[in-house]
């Protein structure tokens, strides 16, 4: 196999700036470190799997201290998200990636149930399909892979909505192209979220204590 992309969008674990949507159960500073910790996990999980070129597409600044450690900590390239929105930032990177490599794979940090075998699942599926879509069980995706970017994968959809997964399967069938999909899997982003991965043993120790 080709030597694949990996990329990796993540935001600066800031206070009050990420993970919003858990800071009226967790607090700000608890919630930062919840992101932080997810952020890490996923490069623990992607920089274990042979094959890929790792890259950090960091928001809103790629030389924070928390950035600069990752890169010191893990074999991976930094890089600024680059867009008006979430679609553009995607696309922007897809066709950066795609001009020295065959196939590119885009996660986020937001699924603690991925693994490194799932990214050598999506790996192998690209090598047999034009795509390969990971779903989430709140209808968004959590992994993508492409051969090419299309733009019709990132217009006009209502990221962070729960048609995003069936919107990007449609479009996906309008250019022709092959498909197969991951197993489904939940994200970390809601306060119902947090019951259910606090009780997965092997997870609690991402999990700070409130406030």
């Amino acid at each position: 196999m080709k030597q694949g992309k990996l990329l990796i969008f993540a935001r600066d674990p800031v206070p009050g700036q990420a993970k919003t949507r858990l800071i009226p159960a967790l607090g700000e500073k608890a919630a930062a470190t919840l992101h932080a910790r997810l952020t890490r996990r996923t490069l623990a999980s992607a920089c274990s799997v042979e094959g890929f070129c790792v890259n950090l597409y960091c928001t809103p600044d790629s030389k924070t201290p928390f950035f600069r450690q990752c890169r010191e900590d893990f074999p991976l390239d930094l890089h600024l998200q680059q867009g008006a929105d979430l679609g553009q930032r995607m696309q922007q990177a897809f066709l950066s990636a795609l001009k020295d490599t065959d196939q590119a794979i885009l996660i986020g940090t937001d699924c603690p149930e991925l693994t490194a075998e799932d990214l050598r699942q999506a790996r192998a599926i690209l090598e047999q399909h034009d795509c390969v879509l990971g779903p989430a069980h709140d209808g968004g995706y959590y992994l993508l892979g492409l051969k090419q970017a299309a733009p019709q994968l990132f217009c006009d959809i209502p990221w962070g909505g729960n048609q995003v997964a069936q919107l990007t399967r449609a479009r996906i069938r309008e250019l022709g192209w092959t498909c197969q999909e991951l197993r489904l899997l939940h994200d970390l982003d809601r306060e119902e979220d947090l019951l259910r991965f606090r009780q997965i043993r092997t997870l609690k120790s991402l999990f700070p204590d409130p406030r």
